[in-house]
């Protein structure tokens, strides 16, 4: 899972240098990159991965899209369908987060017919958790009839605002798409639920070394740290 490609240090952004090493890992071979709509077809033995970006950056264009184009690698583009401008989702930047500039339907269009795959990721980036039944689905098959309107074609992959949902958003996400990810930090296993895929944030993946350390157990005692953190702050919050 990748934000904003960008030197900023925020916590949804990463840098692209850090980023092209990122790509030249991947291209090695030594991961299989496979699309999203594959990965949990495949068996659960298989060293792989799917590459994942939220919300439409327009740095995705500029900084995401070549080296992935060169190296032949494959990935999904979480569009946000009815915002417009910057990531100030509901006309309030948040905290530590740099305000940054979204690409429009004439950008995204040029990016599908390259072969990005858009996925969607609600019409502007509410916490799914707090809508009542309409809201969920005016936001989450909104933004699927929105994709559809666009682009011509129906998108099969959701990805939660925040990783934040509910039951009812689950259920609401499973009539419009085929699959969702959530931001829970953890590989996946041999056995996952369509709608509630973990995906591995790689703003924990910045520093060198990190990525490229893949199926060590130095690798496996990094995330375990991590996701151990991740919900302890989520506890303290809640």
């Amino acid at each position: 899972m990748y934000h904003s490609l960008d030197s900023s240090g925020s916590p949804i952004s990463l840098d692209p240098g850090v980023f092209r090493q990122h790509v030249k890992f991947l291209a090695a071979g030594r991961i299989k990159v496979v699309p999203l709509e594959r990965l949990p077809e495949l068996p659960g033995d298989e060293d792989a991965v799917a590459l994942t970006f939220d919300d439409g950056f327009r740095n995705f264009a500029t900084e995401a899209v070549p080296p992935l184009h060169d190296a032949g690698l494959p990935v999904t583009l979480f569009v946000v369908s009815d915002h417009q401008g910057s990531n100030d989702w509901g006309g309030h930047p948040a905290p530590g987060i740099p305000t940054l500039p979204l690409l429009d339907w004439e950008a995204l269009g040029r990016l599908a017919e390259l072969g990005v795959t858009l996925g969607g990721h609600t019409r502007h980036h509410p916490r799914l958790s707090r809508l009542d039944p309409a809201g969920l689905e005016e936001e989450i098959g909104g933004c699927a009839r929105r994709i559809r309107e666009q682009t011509g074609q129906a998108t099969r992959t959701f990805a939660y605002p925040y990783g934040d949902f509910s039951p009812e958003s689950v259920a609401v996400t499973a009539r419009h798409f085929g699959m969702a990810c959530t931001t829970e930090l953890r590989l996946m296993g041999p056995e996952e639920r369509m709608y509630l895929l973990p995906r591995l944030d790689m703003y924990y993946y910045s520093e060198p070394g990190t990525l490229e350390a893949w199926g060590t157990p130095r690798f496996r005692r990094r995330l375990a740290w991590r996701a151990t953190a991740r919900r302890v702050r989520q506890a303290f919050r809640s």
